[in-house]
């Protein structure tokens, strides 16, 4: 079940990129938890539920042109979680200004869906995302 849930939070990634967010949101529980550590100034958080999780990636997204995306750099599987390290890239919906950042992710999965999600952005987010998966870095 392991291949599966790393397949299950790679798609979820491939439908964002695609821009295809029902397909994205399909993969969550409905009481699925985003927490979002203290490394990213007003958009740290932690929510419950598809409405709320889904509106914080949206406010998220819109601060982006289409050309963001994320390259995923690793994905490894920790049993019920999957740890992801990916790249964020493209440029400010407004500004056109470059965007570029390293994230990791913690994705715990429950009956073939993503229940929880928790992200990373600060310089030893991989070792963070490790830790909290229980493996180590």
């Amino acid at each position: 079940m392991s291949q599966a849930n790393v397949d299950l939070v790679v798609g979820q990634f491939e439908s964002t990129n695609a821009r295809q967010f029902t397909g994205v949101m399909d993969a969550w529980t409905d009481d699925v938890v985003l927490i979002v550590n203290d490394d990213l100034g007003p958009f740290s958080t932690s929510l419950t539920g598809k409405p709320a999780v889904g509106e914080w990636f949206g406010d998220w997204f819109r601060q982006f042109a289409k050309d963001y995306r994320f390259d995923i750099e690793e994905a490894l599987d920790a049993g019920d979680d999957v740890v992801v390290v990916a790249h964020h890239h493209g440029s400010g919906r407004r500004s056109g200004a470059a965007v570029e950042r390293r994230a990791a992710y913690v994705f715990s999965v429950r009956e073939g869906r993503i229940a929880q999600i928790e992200l990373w952005l600060h310089e030893h987010a991989r070792d963070a995302a490790l830790e909290a998966a229980g493996l180590s870095a």
